[in-house]
Order: C-alpha cells, then structure tokens, then sequence
C-alpha cells in the first residue's frame, strides 16, 4: 500500500461512524424508533461507503501524468479539468471548463467547487467558469491564519493574475458571498460585477438581526475555540446533513448522500475541519471591514437569496450598501428555494448568473 493510499484511509477512518455510540441515542432521547433508526445507521454507512470509493476513485484512476481522474469532474463532461496554483501563502485547487468572459464560483460551508456542479456545464457554454475551493478546503492548502473574507479575495486576486483573467464576474454563496463584496471593494477594477448568495454580509445592517436568529445558533458554536473540533471530528456527515443541508435546505434530497459523502470527505483532515470553523472565527473580523467601506463604488452588486431563506433581508442589506457608497446594488428573489440555492434551483441561479454576468 503507498503512502497516498494510506492518507486516503486514514482521512476516510475520520469519518467512520460508530454504530455502538449511535446505538444508545434513541434510548436516552426517546426520540427515534428502533426502525427509523436502523434506517439512520444504514443511511450512514452508505454515506461512508460513497465516500471511501470517492477518495479511493481519485488515486486508482491517476494518469501518466499523474493527474487525478476525479469521477465529480468528470460528470460534469468534456472540457473540464482540475489544478491548483500558489497565492497569497496557500495553494488553491479549482475545477475548470468553457471559453468566454470568466465566471468564478465560490462555494459556502459545509461545501466546495462541487456546489456548482449542477450549473457549471450549462454556463460552459457561454463563458470560461472556474470553480474554486476556498483556503483549507479539500485540495487547498489549510494555513494558520488568513480566513477572513478580505484575505481570501486576496487569494482569489492573485489566482485572477496567476491564471491571467481580467475583469471576472464572481458569484459566491455563503462565505463565499462574504469574500465577493470584498472582492468588490477591494478590487474593483479587476471584475466587471458580483453576485452574494444567500448570505448576510457581517457588520452590514441588519447583521445584528440576523445573528440574532436562533437558527443560527452555529455562528457563536462554530466561533467557540478548539470545542467544536472536538464534537464534529469524525461526525462530519451526520452534522452537515442533519445540522445544514436538512435544516435550512427546504428541498434537501437536492443535496444527495453521495453529495454529503463528498464534502465531508473536503473538510475530514482535523486541518481542513479547522479551516471551515476559522471562516466563521474571522465574522469579527469581516464585520470592521464591511463597516468602514464607505467609498462610492460602481461595480454591479446582485444580492440574491431564497425565497423560504434570506431574500427578505436583501432590500435592507441593499439600502444599507447604497448609503455605504455602492451605486449600482439589484436584489433578486430564487422562488421555492432554500439557503442551498445553487443546488436546489440550479436553473434559476444559472439564469441569474448568466443574465448579469454578461452584461
């Protein structure tokens, strides 16, 4: 066995789940019937099983040149490959496809590249889209330190410049809606427009509203030092399922259990998990930016959320831009959608992206 299978492995032993610790749940709650929760177990086991033969799929289907034939990309059809390139003092892994103006994608927690995945081949077609995974996530390199949103459009600044892209459109979703506005705002020169998904924009009014919202009790969990590391590690399946994808997705079988294996399979090194928990530690940090960005700018900003999610916050955040000095601000409702836009109305968000990022 090589040492990349090993690594493999191991990863993969991080998110095993154990049915003898799972087995006293139902008693002590007296909330789960033994059937549902046979049910549960199995449904677990599968998502374990998918994602060792995802992890295992990436080593056994390595080519001469030693590439990984990743079976995600190659759902997504000819003409998309994956790479990685150095900046800002990480290396950042991003799948790739289609000619034409570029669109990158930035994916939220607890996901990657492959939120896209549903929409990447059809705005292929018009433009160059390139999918990437944020700083500590799956095949970027996980650093001490940088996770706030301003650095890491640093880091999507310099892979525009490595990659040699002039003015990109960047559509983000979640934490990834977080780094475009700053991207924006710190570049605006580099991209002809941007597009939030589905998030708030930290210190930005109504923030203190929003993080009030006791379903989003995670944010200050997720801010608590070492503590959730400890909780989630080896849970990483079952906590994205039933703490995210089920929770504020209103059609959650969009996200499938192969899909879940996957992205626990993204954030299963104890590096990678740290990684996704520092996007949320950095919130303070992004708040005193958001807050003393007051210069006028020109660049088009789309905020878009989910009907049954945060659209009806997106008029207030739109006001609260435009007296922040942004000029050109549109909002946009996902009708019959929850927080996992992308995956749940993959049409709609690939018409907005393709409707604004051709203008």
């Amino acid at each position: 066995m090589n040492k990349r299978m090993e690594k493999i492995m191991k990863a993969n032993e991080i998110n095993k789940i154990s049915i003898d610790n799972l087995e006293g749940v139902p008693r002590k709650f007296g909330a789960i019937k033994d059937k549902k929760f046979m049910n549960l177990q199995f449904r677990f086991l599968m998502i374990l099983v998918i994602s060792f033969l995802i992890a295992a799929g990436s080593v056994f289907g390595q080519t001469s040149a030693n590439q990984q034939v990743d079976p995600a990309i190659a759902q997504l059809g000819k003409g998309f490959v994956s790479d990685t390139a150095e900046v800002n003092g990480t290396t950042l892994y991003y799948v790739r496809g289609g000619t034409g103006p570029t669109v990158i994608l930035l994916h939220g927690f607890p996901e990657d590249w492959y939120e896209f995945h549903k929409i990447m081949p059809r705005l292929a077609k018009k433009f160059t889209v390139i999918s990437v995974n944020l700083r500590g996530v799956g095949g970027s390199k996980a650093t001490p330190g940088g996770y706030d949103a301003a650095n890491m459009a640093k880091d999507i600044q310099q892979l525009t410049e490595k990659l040699k892209l002039e003015k990109v459109y960047i559509a983000g979703h979640d934490i990834g809606g977080m780094v475009a506005y700053a991207f924006a705002r710190l570049y605006p020169k580099a991209t002809r427009g941007v597009m939030v998904l589905d998030v708030q924009l930290n210190g930005i009014e109504p923030w203190d509203e929003i993080k009030a919202l006791p379903l989003l009790w995670h944010f200050n969990f997720h801010q608590t030092p070492k503590l959730p590391e400890l909780l989630i590690a080896g849970r990483q399946a079952i906590y994205f399922r039933e703490g995210f994808f089920n929770r504020f997705g209103l059609h959650s079988e969009a996200i499938t259990d192969a899909d879940v294996a996957h992205y626990a399979n993204s954030y299963a090194a104890s590096e990678q998990l740290r990684a996704g928990l520092e996007f949320y530690r950095a919130f303070p940090e992004d708040a005193k930016f958001n807050d003393a960005q007051r210069s006028p700018l020109d660049v088009p900003i789309v905020l878009a959320g989910g009907d049954n999610s945060l659209a009806k916050y997106n008029p207030k955040i739109a006001e609260s831009l435009r007296k922040r000095g942004a000029a050109n601000v549109t909002v946009e409702v996902i009708k019959d959608s929850g927080h996992f836009v992308a995956e749940e109305q993959p049409e709609a968000v690939a018409e907005l992206i393709e409707k604004y990022a051709s203008l």
